[in-house]
């Protein structure tokens, strides 16, 4: 299979070929029977997890795609491994019309809420004597780890980890890495909150 994989990315004419077997021309999300049929033999769902039926599943055969046991994706969000393998966790929330774009790993019992966006992909724009659509991608992974809830409306961007148990405040963007047992809020994100264990307290963090 990784021999083929090669094959086709190497070859112009074979990847044309395949991309229109598994694509609409001039669109992003895969045919009815790559997400129907095939990608139910390549892609793990866990017991007891639920995809809602509005969910915009644009997933594809030749990245992964794995939901955890008891994890629900609500309606109207999208998941897409176009361009990198997205990964959720056991008992993971997906909020109402979430957006999440691979390279993305979520682990276990984190909360999305509604309208948030997880986007691994960066678009080039260093040549301005070309439209920026066709100057290709760049892709680093968004890590989550387990226990984060992230807010409404927030947006986090491509090659950030969010630490454990971390609080992002809806609205926010996170342009860095989010320490573990923190809340952030903003644009960017910034801390303004940590979780003191000799405390046991959520205790204001001072502006420096």
């Amino acid at each position: 299979m990784a021999t083929l994989k090669q094959r086709i990315k190497s070859s112009p004419r074979l990847k044309a070929l395949a991309q229109w077997m598994l694509i609409p021309r001039n669109q992003y999300r895969p045919r009815w029977w790559v997400r129907n049929l095939w990608n139910r033999f390549v892609h793990k769902r866990g017991r007891n997890s639920v995809v809602c039926r509005y969910v915009r599943m644009d997933t594809m055969p030749f990245n992964q795609f794995e939901l955890g046991e008891k994890s629900l994706i609500e309606d109207f969000a999208t998941i897409n491994n176009g361009v990198g393998d997205v990964f959720i966790g056991d008992r993971t929330l997906i909020g109402l019309s979430c957006v999440i774009i691979g390279p993305v790993r979520l682990g276990n019992d984190i909360l999305l809420a509604q309208h948030v966006v997880l986007s691994g992909l960066n678009h080039n724009y260093e040549d301005v004597r070309r439209p920026i659509k066709e100057q290709g991608e760049t892709t680093k992974e968004i890590v989550v780890e387990d226990g984060v809830w992230i807010g409404a409306n927030a947006v986090v961007t491509a090659g950030t980890r969010i630490g454990k148990n971390a609080v992002v405040a809806g609205g926010s963007v996170v342009t860095k890495d989010v320490p573990p047992y923190s809340v952030v809020v903003g644009n960017p994100a910034r801390v303004i909150r940590q979780y003191n264990f000799e405390t046991e307290q959520w205790e204001k963090v001072l502006k420096k």
